[in-house]
């Protein structure tokens, strides 16, 4: 979220100089009070899920409280995180129309979003405090404490946010300006209040008022997507129904608390260890040294390793977190555009869903009962059909680009850097030999990889420098907050869907479609496009996987092909903007406005469409090798 400060000049007003300095004293100061704890939470992740780790597999001792004691700390990681990102605007928000806004529209816009981000806070802080008293009642199984030490994160990281979005609008010192865009928040919030007695006879004509219009009207006004989703969600669910809303808290901490989802932060931190250590400039120069010398060489390689790390984690966040921090800066100095390359990482992010091992196919083996070894066999070959179409639109994009600078590596040179790669290539293939043998799970493998990253970045490469170990165990809090918050609105606005009982309704069109089986793959395709964009692919498995594939069972697709078909389509809306979730994480995680990738990531899409109509057009693809 950008200062409204930078644009103040264009109002004329003068700044407070003192009030503006003493919220600046006192927002750093309550920055590094909530940094600090951020980042010991990182390194308590670290060493609770590696020392389970040890115990269970080297001590054949496991200890039955570490996954519970993690869980505690993601939360509150993941909540703190949250705060840090808001203090410093590094929430995702589409900026395309507040960039392109004269100086006092923007400088407005800019001071709204905070308004709005506060707006939903205050909302939401009541809630947040009564689910965590209600959690005060439920005891943990293996600690035997009290969950409410686990629950408390939401109201604490709820108020912390709000008090930094105060600070904000104090430090903005010109009056009128704040004023205005209070006054406009509140009123579009009384306006909706008010009009309680007509929304709610309107049944599911709110979806689309509320998960189109309000989310819509947010995200291009410069809202941050994570307090966008919130107050769509919230809105639905206080003026259109009667649900209590310390449900949708419950909601989002489901959301965030996913088990799985605690590789995001770790991925975050490996990947930023494989930079600092100099293991990613050693992998770098030898790829580099095999394809640096193709047009778009660097572009095939970042395809290539998604393909390879994909799956690890079980989390697309934590894949593109694991590959972007290694190739980014090289791809960069070499004059790659910022917006083409998270474009093209969150298209490979899209391409790689099937990849096994996918927490995603485990999760449809688990609701439809389809055989999880039959979809993993099943998953490979789609994702190198879709690698091709975007190998192939690499190849037009960069046909033209100019590698007179460039020299071609020698046979000598390429085995040289080959040897110097060595320790850092080969963690791909332990991460994946400690999942596959069992040591470890897909959480956990995140530690051993770290651990591996620290023994050689410090006695092979030798380029550890200790002093930059903070500002990563912060900036790790820092992006895993960003992401899981939006996971956890997005989740809630997930569960507003299935209550209104649209699952159920699209299952029922969907039964009677004419046209048979080509109908059917086709609605399906743009069907879980069009859910990929405001889901995660579990919750929508779990919702629409009973459903739909005894339908396809009945109108004659196999249960795996149509697995590949609807995972991809998914796939290509979660990462697919304005309302992608996958999209804002892949734009967080490479550090780029999301405006800036917008034009180059539809080409992109569209290569990754004609990848999935090819899966979907020949079967053998996905069921050749079963």
């Amino acid at each position: 979220m950008a200062h409204a400060e930078a644009t103040q000049a264009a109002t004329g007003e003068v700044v407070s100089p003192r009030r503006r300095s003493l919220a600046v004293r006192l927002e750093a100061w309550l920055g590094t009070l909530v940094e600090i704890p951020a980042a010991l939470l990182v390194v308590a992740e670290i060493v609770t899920l590696f020392a389970g780790v040890v115990a269970r597999y080297g001590l054949q001792l496991p200890l039955i409280w570490s996954d519970e004691l993690a869980s505690i700390l993601f939360l509150w990681l993941a909540m703190l995180g949250a705060v840090v990102a808001f203090r410093r605007s590094e929430h995702m928000r589409m900026t395309a129309v507040v960039a392109n806004a004269k100086p006092a529209m923007r400088a407005y816009l800019d001071v709204v979003a905070t308004c709005a981000a506060l707006a939903f806070l205050l909302l939401i802080v009541a809630p947040a405090y009564q689910y965590a008293y209600e959690e005060s009642f439920i005891t943990t199984p293996a600690l035997q404490i009290s969950n409410t030490w686990r629950a408390a994160a939401l109201p604490v990281g709820v108020c912390l946010m709000a008090l930094f979005a105060v600070l904000r609008l104090v430090r903005v010192g010109d009056t009128r300006l704040v004023l205005r865009a209070v006054l406009s928040v509140a009123l579009l919030v009384a306006v909706f209040w008010l009009a309680t007695p007509w929304l709610r006879p309107l049944g599911n004509i709110n979806l689309v008022i509320f998960f189109v219009g309000v989310v819509g009207f947010c995200v291009f006004a410069g809202v941050p997507i994570a307090f966008a989703f919130g107050l769509a969600i919230f809105g639905y669910l206080a003026l259109t129904t009667h649900t209590p809303l310390m449900v949708l808290v419950g909601r989002m901490d489901e959301g965030m608390s996913h088990l799985i989802l605690l590789a995001v932060p770790l991925f975050i931190f490996l990947g930023l260890l494989i930079e600092m250590a100099g293991m990613a400039r050693a992998m770098v120069a030898f790829l580099a040294s095999l394809l640096g010398h193709v047009r778009g060489g660097l572009n095939y390689v970042l395809v290539g390793a998604m393909y390879l790390v994909s799956g690890i984690s079980g989390s697309k966040a934590a894949d593109m977190a694991a590959v972007a921090p290694v190739l980014f800066p090289e791809m960069k100095q070499r004059g790659a555009r910022p917006g083409d390359l998270v474009a093209l990482l969150a298209a490979t992010g899209a391409q790689t869903e099937t990849i096994p091992p996918s927490l995603v196919l485990i999760t449809i083996g688990s609701v439809t009962g389809v055989s999880i070894s039959a979809l993993f066999t099943g998953g490979l070959l789609p994702g190198v059909v879709l690698a091709i179409t975007l190998s192939a639109l690499v190849w037009w994009r960069y046909r033209g680009e100019d590698l007179s600078h460039v020299k071609r590596a020698s046979g000598s040179e390429i085995v040289r850097t080959f040897i110097i790669a060595l320790p850092a290539l080969a963690l791909p293939f332990v991460i994946r030999a400690a999942v596959v043998e069992g040591i470890a799970t897909a959480t956990e493998v995140s530690t051993i990889g770290i651990v591996y990253g620290f023994i050689v970045g410090l006695s092979i490469y030798r380029r550890f420098d200790w002093r930059r170990l903070m500002p990563m165990l912060i900036e790790t809090a820092c992006l895993s907050g960003a992401i899981l918050l939006i996971i956890g609105t997005a989740t809630g606005m997930a569960w507003g869907l299935t209550q209104s009982g649209f699952s159920r309704a699209l299952a029922a069109a969907m039964t009677g479609l004419p046209g048979g089986s080509a109908a059917f793959i086709a609605v399906s395709i743009v069907a879980f496009t069009v859910l990929g964009s405001v889901l995660e692919g579990i919750p929508a498995i779990v919702l629409f996987g009973p459903l739909l594939f005894p339908i396809a069972r009945a109108v004659g697709v196999h249960e795996v092909h149509y697995a590949m078909i609807i995972i991809l389509a998914m796939g290509i809306g979660l990462f697919a903007p304005p309302f992608g979730v996958g999209y804002y994480a892949a734009c967080a995680i490479g550090r780029v406005d999301p405006a800036d990738g917008i034009r180059p990531i539809w080409g992109y899409l569209l290569a990754l469409m004609v990848g999935l109509i090819i899966v979907a057009t020949f079967p053998w693809i996905s069921i050749g090798f079963l």
